[in-house]
């Protein structure tokens, strides 16, 4: 999440470079409506956001409960600032201007550390919450009875919020290899899937994009990614 659209470029292209997926926020109210879906890996996040500033932006997730591991940007370089951010919960600081080489490896460092300690919170769109450590969905306050190949699907789909994900990535991600089954197969387990989530209100979150692929996304999520 960055305020100026040439860092944001920037940065896009460059950790695209690098193998990463990325997703980018022009503001404040964007990046934590982003943020709250618990599907990032690592957030990089910008301390003067138009809208709401980096440091609301980190106190509101963390107040959530949401613990995706967070950098923070800054042209500021004052210890305060850094503490106060270390403070509110972000994992790290980074001053501007950076070094790329620095922010990969920074980014790196952070996903190994929170591999090693197994942190993986929940995924929430709008009402939907995925709950990875306990394997159960909840639509509000209703659950949802998945098996445990739908609960992998939705895992990914909702994993990957806002991005479509082609059938191939789901036969890889669900079933482990694309020879282990077909994309009609994908096809079937997506019906399977968008009609236990119909049943309690929640079916319009999973979406067919013909000719790519599924998305898990709503109206709050729509308004903020581009295209």
């Amino acid at each position: 999440m960055d305020d100026e659209p040439g860092v944001r470029k920037a940065l896009h292209r460059g950790l695209r470079a690098e193998g990463m997926d990325v997703v980018t926020a022009p503001d404040g109210p964007s990046g934590l409506r982003l943020a709250q879906t618990g599907s990032f890996d690592v957030l990089l996040l910008d301390i003067m956001l138009p809208g709401l500033s980096g440091y609301r932006v980190l106190q509101a997730l963390r107040a959530q409960g949401i613990t995706t591991p967070v950098l923070m940007v800054s042209a500021k370089d004052g210890e305060v600032d850094q503490a106060d951010g270390l403070d509110l919960g972000a994992d790290g600081y980074l001053v501007k201007p950076f070094s790329f080489v620095v922010l990969v490896a920074q980014i790196r460092a952070v996903l190994r550390r929170a591999a090693t300690e197994g942190t993986r919170g929940p995924l929430r769109i709008g009402g939907l919450v995925v709950d990875r450590a306990t394997r159960e969905v909840r639509w509000h306050d209703d659950p949802v009875a998945l098996s445990p190949r739908e609960f992998s699907l939705l895992e990914v789909l909702v994993g990957r919020a806002g991005t479509v994900v082609t059938k191939d990535e789901l036969l890889r991600a669900v079933w482990g290899d694309e020879q282990a089954a077909t994309r009609n197969v994908v096809e079937v387990y997506v019906g399977y899937v968008r009609r236990k989530l119909d049943a309690v209100g929640a079916g319009a979150l999973v979406r067919t994009v013909r000719g790519h692929g599924y998305l898990a996304s709503d109206a709050a999520l729509d308004e903020v990614l581009p295209g």
